[in-house]
């Protein structure tokens, strides 16, 4: 637990100013931790990010991830985003050949998926921020979302009796579902007396009891994805925590859903 915190709080003194202050630096952040995200999903599968497909796969994530507002960087030569992915599916596919099924379509569709999982959520992470309050919603994410983590461990732990999915994370409970659910939202009123998020309090209320229920969701999908390929962390970069994706896990799933509902 001490080394859980002295992580976190590490970690937060470099992350949160940076968010703060938006701009360039933010941008740049977005894409390191989006490219490591990448790098775990691909070793959970034993693929290599410095190969071949790794390479397509991350330029790919970097392509996905401009930001609307700076997109006129590949349009400018007359391409999309879709484009771009349409020619990076020909790729993944002619490597197939070019390996003899050593890298097969199993594979590929892996690999898509794990651009498309990390990309869409660091995507819209920088969308809301680039927002003109936009600071404001994403630390209104960031506090449903630990708001949930505390609630859900704390209740669980107290009260927690009936198993939630044992058979992708056994010590999740129902009682620390709901409990997540409600301190969430217990956070998300006390916000409105020190933000402006532009929500009535009933619209709140419905707005973060489906960020903290979608963000627990997040969480057991990359547990689901870590016990299939039986890794117990995704990485090991952050002490006490595992890896990135391990810590962004909820992220992934509550940014464009916040984004959608904005």
């Amino acid at each position: 637990m001490k080394q859980r915190i002295i992580t976190a709080v590490v970690a937060a003194a470099i992350f949160l100013p940076i968010i703060i202050f938006g701009e360039t630096p933010f941008i740049i952040l977005m894409y390191l931790i989006a490219s490591i995200s990448l790098y775990e999903a691909l070793k959970m599968r034993g693929r290599w990010i410095f190969s071949i497909p790794g390479l397509l796969s991350l330029a790919l994530l970097w392509v996905f991830l401009i930001p609307t507002e700076t997109i006129g960087i590949i349009t400018d030569f007359g391409y999309s985003k879709i484009e771009l992915a349409f020619l990076a599916v020909l790729l993944f596919l002619t490597y197939t050949v070019a390996t003899k099924n050593r890298f097969n379509f199993d594979d590929v569709a892996y690999s898509l998926l794990s651009v498309l999982y990390v990309g869409i959520g660091f995507f819209y992470f920088m969308e809301i921020r680039l927002l003109e309050n936009g600071v404001q919603y994403v630390f209104y994410a960031l506090f449903i979302i630990w708001a949930t983590d505390s609630g859900a461990y704390f209740i669980g732990r107290a009260m927690g009796k009936k198993k939630l999915w044992p058979e992708i994370s056994p010590n999740k409970t129902v009682e620390g579902f709901v409990g997540g659910i409600i301190c969430a939202v217990i956070v998300g009123v006390i916000m409105t007396f020190f933000t402006d998020l532009d929500m009535s309090i009933p619209k709140l209320v419905i707005v973060t009891a489906i960020l903290s229920i979608f963000g627990q969701i997040g969480d057991l999908v990359e547990s689901a994805l870590k016990r299939h390929y039986k890794v117990k962390d995704s990485g090991q970069l952050l002490p006490g925590h595992g890896g990135m994706l391990d810590r962004f896990d909820s992220l992934l799933f509550v940014l464009p859903l916040l984004h959608f509902l904005l």
